[in-house]
C-alpha cells in the first residue's frame, strides 16, 4: 500500500467552508446546534454534566492494535501506541498493518455497554492517535477506516449511535502531532517527535487537514461532550494557536469541552492549567497520577492505564488490582477530579478480559456507592488515616479503606452536631451512634466492614457545622 495522504483532500476549501458544506449537505443533521442552542455559555454551564460525571473509559484504538507491541519479530519497549516512533517503522511499512486492521469482533454496544456497567458517564475514543490513522470515514483523506483497511466500517459512528441508544456522553481524542502527513512530522523521520524541528508547511497542514477534519468530527458525530487533544508539544504548535482553535471549537459548538492540551497549558505529566486567562482549555489532565492535594480551583481529570500501555500490547499483564483501581476512584473524587480509566482493544476489536473483568468489579461497587461518587466536591477533612472523603449537600461521604478493628471511626470533624450516620450500602440507613467531641467525631460502625475494599459511611450534616468546616454548597 502507498497511499498519498492527500489523495482525497478537500482542499484548499477552508475549515469553515467544508463544515458549511457538510451541514448544507444534510451530512450534519446528527449535530443538532439550533441558534438558540449557538448561544454562548459559561464555562460552569458547560462543565456542569461533566463534574458530575466523575467517571469516564478512555479507549485507544487504532492500527497499533495490528502489531501489538512487536515488530520485526521484536518486543518493542514503550507504549503500544507509539511502535511507529519507538520501532522507527517508515511512513510505507506502517501502513501495511491497515491492510491487516480487520476487528471483525468489534461491536459499539458491548463497548458501550461495557462503560455504562462500570458507571462511566462518558467514552473518549481516539479519532486519530499520532500515526495519523482516522477511525472514521473521513473525506479529508484515505488514510482511515473506511478506505485503507479490509474492515471497511466506520467505528466512529456506530459508537455515535450506541451512546446516544445508552445515554453516555461520546467524546474524542484527537492528536495535533501527525506522523503520517507530509505537512506535520512525516519529514522527520526516524525521530518523527524531534521537538526541535519544524515543518515549513505546517501551517497548512493545520488549516487545510486537522480543522476540516475536526469540522468533520462535530458535523458528523456531534454534539460531542469532549475534544480532547494531545501531541501539543511540538515546536510548531503555539499557544495563540491553542486559544484560536479553542475559540473556533466553541463557536462551532458552544457547549463542547476541551482539555488543557489544545494549548502550552500543561506543566508535564502533572496536567495543570497554569491560568485560565493565559492559557486555553477547561481542565488539566494529570497523566498515569494523582496530584497530591488536587488541582484546587481547577477542573481537572487524571488519565490513567490499567496495565502500562494505552494501546494493546499482546504482552502487557502488569494489571492494576481492582482494589488499586477503586481506591483510585475515591481518591480522585476526594481532590475533586474525574477518572478517565483506559482500555486498548485487541486487533479482533475486543476489551481485553482482564479489563473487563476489573471493569464489572468497579460496577458492582458502583451500583451500590455511586451516590458517593458522582456530583461529589473534594474533601472538607482532608485525607483520613482510614480512607478518602468525598462531599455533596448536606452529606460527606467517609471511604473507609481501613475498617477500624474496634468498630471507631475517628472523624476529623470539629463541634460537629450530625443529623444522620448511616452504611451508604444500608438499604434501611440504620442510623449509627455518633459521638461527638470539639475536634472530631467518632462514629461506631461495627466490627465488621460491608466491602472490603472501600465501605462508605454516610454523614448528614446540619448547616452549623457546614459553616465551622468549611463546608460550603
Amino acid at each position: 500500500m502507498n497511499l498519498r495522504q492527500n489523495r482525497r483532500w478537500i482542499a484548499p476549501l477552508s475549515a469553515g467552508l467544508l463544515l458549511t458544506m457538510l451541514l448544507v449537505a444534510g451530512c450534519g443533521q446528527d449535530m443538532r446546534i439550533s441558534k438558540a442552542e449557538k448561544i454562548a455559555l459559561t464555562k460552569d454551564e458547560r462543565m456542569e454534566w461533566w463534574r458530575e460525571a466523575r467517571f469516564g473509559m478512555f479507549i485507544h484504538y487504532g492500527l497499533y492494535a495490528v502489531p501489538a507491541g512487536t515488530y520485526q519479530g521484536q518486543r518493542v519497549d514503550g507504549i503500544g501506541e507509539w511502535i511507529m516512533q519507538n520501532a522507527h517503522i517508515p511512513v510505507e511499512e506502517y501502513e501495511q498493518f491497515a491492510g491487516k486492521f480487520n476487528p471483525v469482533g468489534f461491536n459499539a454496544d458491548e463497548w458501550v455497554r461495557i462503560a455504562k456497567n462500570a458507571g462511566m458517564k462518558y467514552i473518549v475514543i481516539t479519532s486519530k492517535h499520532h500515526d495519523g490513522f482516522c477511525l472514521w470515514d473521513s473525506q479529508v483523506t484515505d488514510w482511515d477506516v473506511m478506505d485503507a483497511t479490509p474492515f471497511q466500517r466506520d467505528i466512529l459512528a456506530e459508537l455515535a449511535r450506541a451512546c446516544k441508544k445508552q445515554g453516555i456522553k461520546l467524546c474524542f481524542y484527537h492528536s495535533i502531532m501527525d506522523w503520517h502527513h507530509p505537512d506535520a512530522q512525516r519529514s522527520f523521520y526516524p525521530n518523527y517527535n524531534d521537538t526541535s524541528k519544524s515543518n515549513p508547511n505546517f501551517s497548512r497542514y493545520a488549516e487545510e487537514y486537522l480543522k476540516p477534519q475536526l469540522a468533520e468530527l462535530l458535523a458528523n458525530y456531534g454534539p460531542l461532550g469532549v475534544l480532547w487533544f494531545d501531541g501539543e508539544w511540538i515546536k510548531d504548535w503555539t499557544e495563540p494557536q491553542g486559544k484560536a482553535l479553542y475559540a473556533w471549537l466553541l463557536e462551532i459548538q458552544p457547549d463542547l469541552i476541551v482539555n488543557n492540551r489544545v494549548g502550552k497549558g500543561r506543566k508535564g505529566m502533572e496536567g495543570l492549567n497554569k491560568s485560565d486567562d493565559d492559557y486555553a482549555g477547561d481542565f488539566g489532565t494529570p497523566e498515569q497520577q494523582i496530584p497530591a492535594s488536587g488541582l484546587p480551583g481547577v477542573d481537572w481529570e487524571t488519565c490513567m492505564t490499567m496495565n502500562d500501555t494505552w494501546g494493546f500490547k499482546s504482552y502487557d499483564e502488569n494489571w492494576k488490582s481492582t482494589e488499586d483501581l477503586l481506591r483510585k476512584l475515591a481518591d480522585i473524587a476526594s481532590k475533586g477530579g474525574n477518572f478517565l480509566l483506559n482500555v486498548g482493544p485487541t486487533p479482533e476489536g475486543l476489551i481485553p478480559a482482564a479489563s473487563v473483568q476489573r471493569l464489572e468489579a468497579m460496577g458492582k461497587w458502583m451500583a451500590v456507592n455511586r451516590e458517593s461518587i458522582y456530583g461529589t466536591t473534594a474533601s472538607p477533612i482532608g485525607a483520613p488515616a482510614w480512607g478518602r472523603c468525598t462531599a455533596k449537600d448536606d452529606r460527606l461521604y467517609l471511604h473507609v479503606f481501613d475498617w477500624p478493628t474496634d468498630g471507631q471511626l475517628d472523624v476529623p470533624l470539629a463541634q460537629a452536631s450530625v443529623r444522620q450516620a448511616y452504611l451508604l450500602a444500608d438499604k434501611k440507613r440504620a442510623p449509627l451512634p455518633v459521638a461527638a467531641g470539639d475536634e472530631n467525631i467518632v462514629i461506631t460502625v461495627g466490627d465488621e466492614a460491608p466491602d472490603a475494599v472501600n465501605s462508605v459511611v454516610v454523614l448528614v450534616l446540619n448547616e452549623e457545622v457546614r459553616r465551622k468546616n468549611g463546608i460550603v454548597e
